[in-house]
């Protein structure tokens, strides 16, 4: 199958759309949203030039499935998903920051950690951790939202002292953030995973704040194995894990971090497809149910006749 790194359709009633870096969303007047979940993929905050097939329907399926399991902690933007690879849902403002929460000390935090720094986002790290260890208690780390570039480390104070957020809203949003870290954490356990750090984000519609956007899937998450964790971690090992962080690691070892002046590095057809592996394995492990490969033909004719079937019936 040919990887859906490009989509410009013209849904009924649509006013805008945005092309984000995995994400196409169309707006439906001022209501509604359609969210397109394109196969392409990005690190360091750079769209890779290959996409991975595939990706998108196991990213939307995953939010799915886990926006309805957290429904009655946080209400949320999703209506329907008419296809495999797009939902349908509320259109919120959004917050300008990201909740990130951290239970384990890996991937930026352990670099800044291993940088010497001690505090993230204002939020204390204690002396003599090891790479991957988890924390005495789950750590949010916020990042401000950039429209472009990257996503800076910002401490709570900064945040309320900044007017992106309210202090009651930004309470609210640590509570939700803690609340659903927690359920996310129950899910993996039963499926022999660790959820070490995800992300979230919220928006606001009439005054309530929902949950948007992806939840739990390995594009907004690290997953680590469970078996083995323990005996990986007291020998310093690497921890087998389930996340877009062996990405991050094979651009690093082609001599490619996002920074100015650096190439992205040729992507051969045996690592897409690893990825794509790697992908449909997360889905499997998480959910617990066999990953169904949706019909490859037209998928683009597929996608608008079942999104303009949804939108008619709203």
């Amino acid at each position: 199958m040919d990887a859906i790194t490009q989509t410009n359709f013209k849904f009924p009633r649509q006013t805008a759309v945005y092309h984000g870096k995995v994400r196409d969303v169309y707006s439906i007047g001022n209501e509604y949203l359609v969210m397109v979940v394109s196969d392409r993929i990005s690190a360091f905050d750079v769209i890779l030039p290959k996409g991975i097939p595939y990706k998108g329907q196991v990213l939307n399926q995953i939010a799915a499935k886990f926006l309805d399991a957290t429904a009655d902690i946080v209400p949320n933007w999703k209506i329907a998903s008419p296809d495999p690879m797009v939902t349908v849902g509320h259109r919120c403002e959004p917050f300008k920051v990201e909740m990130v929460i951290r239970g384990y000390l890996s991937g930026h935090a352990w670099r800044e950690y291993k940088a010497g720094k001690r505090s993230i986002c204002g939020q204390a790290m204690p002396d003599g951790m090891r790479e991957h260890q988890r924390f005495p208690q789950p750590l949010i780390t916020p990042t401000t939202k950039a429209d472009a570039g990257h996503d800076e480390d910002i401490a709570p104070a900064d945040i309320v002292a900044q007017g992106l957020v309210s202090a009651d809203d930004y309470a609210q949003l640590e509570s939700y953030t803690r609340a659903l870290f927690e359920r996310g954490s129950q899910i993996a356990q039963k499926m022999g995973l660790i959820l070490v750090d995800t992300k979230y984000e919220f928006g606001k519609k009439d005054g309530k704040i929902y949950l948007i956007d992806e939840i739990h899937t390995p594009d907004s998450s690290r997953y680590f194995y469970a078996d083995g964790y323990e005996e990986r971690l007291a020998k310093g090992q690497e921890q087998r894990q389930l996340s877009k962080e062996f990405v991050r690691e094979w651009l690093m070892e082609h001599g490619f971090q996002g920074k100015e002046g650096q190439q992205v590095p040729d992507m051969p057809a045996e690592f897409v497809e690893q990825v794509s592996q790697r992908y449909i394995e997360l889905y499997e492990r998480i959910t617990g149910d066999r990953f169904v490969r949706a019909d490859n033909a037209d998928v683009l004719s597929r996608m608008e006749r079942n999104v303009t079937e949804c939108l008619l019936k709203l």
